[in-house]
C-alpha cells in the first residue's frame, strides 16, 4: 500500500494519495493519532489532506473490513534561510545565488517576486539558483518552497544596467588628477569606474552623476567604464590623456 507523497509540511495540508486494494467506503485515515479529511476514495485508493504533526507517523486506512496495514509519513519543518551570497543583481537575471539556511534538501522552487526559478540543491543546508530575469528594477522578496513550507525574509534588488551620456571635462594630464563629473543614469550603485582599464576613486553624486578622479595614463583618447550590479556602461574614447609640454 504505497503512500505519495510520503512527506509534507508539520503544519498539514499535504495532499495525499494512498494505493492499495480494498479500500473501498474508507471510514478514516489516521496520521499517528490524529484523522485526516478524505477527498476522493476509490476501491484502489484513497486521497486525504494530511493534519499537523511532527516526526514520522503510521498512516492506517480503516474500512468496513478493518485498519489497513501502517506505512510511515514524515514531517518536514518549514526551511529558514541564513544568508543570501548576493543581494543584488541585474535585471536581466542569469546570475547564481547560493542560499544558505536549514531545511533546504527538499526545495522545489525559489521566487524572486513574481518569477520563480528552480534551485540545484547542493545540501540540506545550501541550495544554489540561477536569478530569473526580473519584472522591473528595485527590490523583491525571495522565497524557498520545500516540502516543509514556504520561508520568506529575504530581499533581492534588481538592477538596471548603468548608461554613460557625457563626461565633463573629456581631457587632462597624463599625470591624472583631474576631476571628472560622469553623467548618465543608474549610477546610484556604482561599484567601479574604469579609465583605460584603470580603477578611479570616485564618489556616487546622484542617481545620475558620479563624480570620479583620472588615475595616471598614457596620452591618447581612452574608455570610461561604469559598473554597477546590473552590468557594465563603456563610454569608448570618452577621455583623452594629454601629455605634457617638453624642451
Amino acid at each position: 500500500m504505497p503512500i505519495s507523497p510520503n512527506s509534507g509540511s508539520t503544519g498539514g495540508g499535504t495532499t495525499v494519495t494512498i494505493t492499495g486494494t480494498n479500500l473501498a467506503n474508507a471510514s478514516a485515515v489516521h496520521f499517528g493519532d490524529k484523522l485526516a479529511t478524505i477527498t476522493a476514495n476509490t476501491p484502489t485508493s484513497v486521497t486525504v489532506i494530511s493534519p499537523s504533526g511532527t516526526g514520522v507517523v503510521d498512516v492506517t486506512v480503516t474500512t468496513p473490513g478493518g485498519t489497513s496495514n501502517p506505512l510511515s509519513f514524515y514531517y518536514v519543518g518549514a526551511p529558514f534561510k541564513t544568508a543570501l551570497s548576493a543581494l543584488s543583481g541585474p535585471t536581466a537575471g542569469g546570475n547564481t545565488v547560493t542560499i544558505t539556511g536549514t531545511g533546504l534538501s527538499s526545495a522545489t522552487s525559489v521566487s524572486f517576486g513574481g518569477n520563480t526559478a528552480t534551485p540545484t540543491v547542493v545540501s540540506d543546508s545550501q541550495l544554489t539558483v540561477t536569478v530569473p530575469v526580473g519584472a522591473a528594477a528595485g527590490p523583491v522578496p525571495v522565497s524557498v518552497t520545500t516540502t516543509g513550507g514556504v520561508n520568506n525574509g529575504f530581499t533581492y534588488t534588481y538592477v538596471d544596467d548603468p548608461t554613460v551620456t557625457a563626461l565633463v571635462p573629456t581631457s587632462g594630464p597624463t599625470s591624472g588628477g583631474t576631476a571628472v563629473t560622469i553623467t548618465g543614469t543608474n549610477l546610484a550603485s556604482t561599484e567601479s569606474v574604469t579609465f583605460d582599464g584603470t580603477p578611479a576613486p570616485f564618489a556616487v553624486v546622484s542617481d545620475t552623476a558620479i563624480a570620479a578622479v583620472t588615475p595616471p595614463g598614457a596620452a591618447g583618447a581612452v574608455d570610461v567604464v561604469v559598473t554597477n550590479d546590473g552590468g557594465s556602461a563603456t563610454a569608448v574614447g570618452a577621455f583623452t590623456y594629454v601629455a605634457g609640454p617638453g624642451i
